[in-house]
């Protein structure tokens, strides 16, 4: 069977996690044509690792003929290279999906996918369970309510530095506070770059008008923890996850990608 044609966008620690996973042989169906990343010594360095082209700009990286894009750069590289991606006939997978808080660039990509035969699909990330989140939502929406959900995202104090919500008080409060409490919009416009597993909550859920969120500051936390839920009529699901580092973004962009090629799917 011939191989799917991969290349990534994102040259930093995720982005060699997949390269990794190919060189391990646990993508033997993908063959990684070439990497995008803004720094060009990772880039340089994960392409001299992978065997494969180390491109300049996106239009150097779509002459690869790319059947999959895999982004795990930015928010603003998903806005920047989405549309190109999918006219261009590439498919593309997003872990980055803050972009899609922007109503108006969501429907955009999903106008462009439509239009040209392509699709977007959205990694896992740092949480799970959009099957049967996006289920409950489905089944209220059939009875004409709407689903109950909520977010809470927990996190130590030292990851909040640079961030609005950030206060000398919480390096050395001794019991968690809340700092953040509102909708998936309301976070958004304070935190425009950070709250992609809200945004993909809200997606899967209520959408990011009705998604009501909670972040806390847990002192000596290391990582985040996630807990979603949504609720209807005799109906409750929670989904939580904690992660003390980043790799599980990285290997769910992994997952998808054996799901994608799998006879059987997950």
């Amino acid at each position: 069977m011939e191989k799917k044609r991969l290349a990534i966008v994102g040259c930093g620690h995720l982005g060699h996690i997949v390269t990794d996973a190919c060189l391990q042989g646990l993508l033997p169906e993908y063959e990684l044509v070439g990497v995008l990343g803004r720094d060009e010594g990772h880039a340089a360095a994960m392409a001299e690792k992978a065997g494969c082209s180390q491109c300049k700009n996106l239009d150097q990286l779509l002459e690869r003929k790319p059947d999959y894009v895999a982004e795990m750069a930015s928010v603003q590289m998903v806005k920047d290279m989405a549309e190109t991606v999918l006219s261009r006939g590439a498919n593309l997978i997003v872990l980055s999906i803050g972009a899609f808080a922007d109503e108006a660039f969501y429907k955009k990509v999903q106008d462009t996918a439509r239009k040209y035969g392509t699709r977007v699909h959205i990694a896992s990330g740092a949480i799970g369970g959009f099957d049967v989140l996006r289920t409950i939502s489905l089944m209220e929406a059939a009875k004409g309510r709407m689903v109950q959900a909520s977010m809470v995202t927990k996190k130590g104090p030292k990851s909040l530095a640079h961030s609005p919500l950030f206060q000398e008080s919480l390096m050395t409060d001794t019991k968690e506070t809340e700092v953040f409490s509102g909708s998936t919009k309301d976070a958004i416009a304070i935190l425009p770059t950070h709250v992609n597993v809200s945004v993909a909550a809200s997606l899967a859920t209520s959408g990011t008008d009705h998604l009501d969120f909670h972040i806390f500051s847990v002192p000596g936390m290391a990582g985040d923890d996630h807990r979603i839920m949504a609720e209807g009529n005799g109906l409750k699901a929670i989904v939580d996850v904690y992660s003390q580092v980043s790799d599980i973004a990285g290997w769910s962009v992994v997952a998808l990608l054996q799901n994608l090629v799998s006879p059987i799917m997950f």
